[in-house]
């Protein structure tokens, strides 16, 4: 059925949070490294981080991780253009590809091994956990989606995918919130890792 591949998105500008904010630390590694960690300890074979703003500080970590990169010359158009150049630096035999925010430290393993048991499971081309009634991340796509992923309009990004082929979507109930946790602003983060 071919490997199993994850995109993680960490070339944007970290705007509202004025920090390169996958640089955080975040359970004793930056964040980045965090989320990468999370998804090494699970079923996926190959991992793709790409970058764009803050390059040269990232690409460090990368190579410490021990896990590739691309980089995304067109990151300031949006998160989109991320999306479309991880996918044009994977395999067209790859059976499938989940795609991570490099800002969501809280997906744990288990919810990513969920994502690919239903993969498996279902026959569907995409694949989305939910948690409370609302979609997160990581989505996954199989290899018959990816030339429709560069066609995809920035206005409206990756979700429109998935309304695009309903017919082809599979929902997998996961009990972690952290599916929906992303952090924008440092008042966040800061809630976060303060927790007692």
């Amino acid at each position: 059925m071919g490997k199993i591949y994850a995109i993680v998105l960490a070339a944007g500008e970290s705007k509202r949070m004025g920090y390169p904010k996958m640089l955080l630390p975040f359970g004793g590694m930056p964040m980045l490294e965090r989320v990468v960690e999370n998804i090494k300890n699970s079923r996926v074979d190959e991992i793709l981080v790409v970058l764009g703003a803050y390059r040269e500080k990232l690409e460090e970590l990368v190579k410490k991780a021990g896990v590739s990169c691309c980089v995304n010359p067109e990151y300031e158009r949006g998160m989109l253009s991320s999306v479309q150049c991880g996918f044009r630096n994977i395999p067209e035999n790859a059976g499938a590809v989940l795609v991570f925010q490099g800002d969501q430290p809280l997906i744990s393993h288990v919810v990513v091994n969920e994502v690919i048991d239903t993969y498996y499971s279902s026959g569907k081309g995409i694949v989305i956990p939910v948690y409370d009634n609302r979609r997160g991340h990581p989505l996954l796509v199989t290899g018959k989606y990816f030339n429709e992923i560069q066609k995809l309009d920035h206005g409206q990004g990756l979700r429109s995918l998935a309304e695009n082929f309903k017919h082809d979507v599979e929902e997998v109930c996961v009990k972690e919130a952290g599916i929906l946790r992303d952090f924008d602003t440092f008042e966040e983060y800061s809630k976060e890792v303060n927790k007692t």
